[in-house]
């Protein structure tokens, strides 16, 4: 098979890779000095740019206003746009807004994709995916779901508090994942809900520090008290939220691997500008074992990862589900950012670590990645587990 990128991505890619570095690598560094998440007014500045020189939402349908790219030719792109913090954001394209977009586009009715796709793709609003929840609620477990959904009259009832909620803060609505009882013929299981922000039962408690601050209403506490919604708000079915999930985070573990890879490859460049630049002991850094190793080790682990990241959006564009595939590549690829990103501080010293750079933040905003979508453990258990069965049936 061949899983060469056609010239017209590459030509996008290259597109989004001079707009990244002449528009929002000057703006990031601006940003990195405040310490504090970004904020809406530099999303809608940034966001203005990039329609204007036609790369908003490379993710987002064409029906709406998005460039349609395929899994395939969104690895060029996406790892093009992450070679800033802020490029995803900028071209819209960014957690959770760009894994919402996927998800609406193949469950939503024409209606609500009419109501919250079409502005969502548009740059016009933000969202949020409220699914993980405080302990003993659900996170990597998520049939430990407690928030719940109850009929009232001809409207259902929400209760309950959402956890980490990336984006809670100023998103214009919520993809809500509760539990809900059997109902007209299905059976109890989860169901996403649409929940709009001006809703009196929904309520951003507080923002929950992280160790990361490059998302836009960073990661918000929730709480869903007497929260009414009709029928309509209901995403899909009821009872089929967590088939609904998986409709979403494949392809969203994925995305997450091409932008952060797109940071990787930044920094590795960083590292070998550095090592042919810098001497110590008579020698260019380049030119010494221990640092060779570690350039070497990183362009290993980038090399596999776009391999992994490659095949895996290959088979997503076949219509496989491709479950084992987005989970290894998951699973490894935020393990090797974090490995790459860690041997470029350590080949700049004591500039690595200063605020002088801005790897120190890259440090700090990739390690979260090993957590996000599904923690290296818990795909390792998933791994182990298919592989187990697949040898069992032979």
């Amino acid at each position: 098979m061949d899983l060469s990128p056609e010239p017209e991505t590459v030509e996008l890619a290259d597109r989004v890779r001079e707009f990244v570095r002449d528009e929002v690598e000057p703006v990031e560094r601006e940003w990195a000095a405040t310490g504090a998440n970004p904020g809406d007014e530099l999303r809608r500045g940034l966001q203005k740019r990039a329609a204007a020189a036609g790369l908003l939402a490379p993710t987002g349908p064409r029906r709406w206003g998005g460039l349609g790219l395929s899994a395939t030719d969104q690895s060029e792109v996406l790892r093009a746009a992450g070679r800033s913090l802020l490029g995803p954001l900028a071209l819209n394209c960014a957690a959770p807004d760009e894994g919402n977009m996927h998800l609406l586009h193949k469950v939503a009715t024409p209606q609500q994709q009419e109501r919250y796709l079409a502005p969502l793709v548009r740059g016009e609003v933000r969202s949020s995916f409220a699914m993980t929840e405080p302990s003993p609620g659900a996170g990597s477990d998520p049939s430990m779901l407690r928030t719940a959904a109850r009929r009232d009259g001809g409207a259902w009832v929400i209760d309950g508090t959402k956890w980490y909620i990336t984006g809670a803060d100023g998103a214009a609505w919520t993809i809500c994942m509760v539990r809900t009882p059997e109902h007209d013929g299905q059976p109890a299981g989860a169901t996403m809900f649409l929940v709009d922000a001006d809703n009196p039962g929904m309520r951003v408690v507080r923002h929950v520090p992280s160790l990361d601050t490059a998302f836009t209403g960073g990661h918000c506490e929730v709480a869903f008290d007497g929260c009414r919604v009709p029928d309509e708000a209901v995403l899909g079915e009821v009872g089929k939220g967590f088939a609904y999930a998986q409709v979403r985070l494949g392809p969203a573990r994925l995305t997450h691997c091409m932008r952060w890879l797109g940071l990787a490859e930044r920094a590795q460049e960083m590292a070998l500008d550095r090592a042919a630049e810098r001497e110590a002991f008579r020698h260019r850094l380049a030119d010494l074992g221990m640092a060779q190793q570690l350039i070497a080790d990183s362009e290993i682990d980038l090399a596999a990862a776009r391999g992994l990241v490659t095949r895996a959006a290959w088979l997503l564009d076949r219509g496989e589900r491709a479950s084992a595939e987005t989970s290894i590549a998951k699973t490894f690829t935020s393990e090797a950012v974090g490995r790459v990103v860690d041997r470029a501080v350590q080949l700049h010293g004591a500039l690595g670590i200063s605020g002088d750079l801005l790897l120190s933040l890259y440090l700090r905003e990739v390690r979260p990645f090993r957590v996000y979508d599904g923690a290296s453990e818990v795909h390792r258990m998933s791994i182990a587990r298919r592989a187990v069965r697949r040898r069992a049936t032979r």
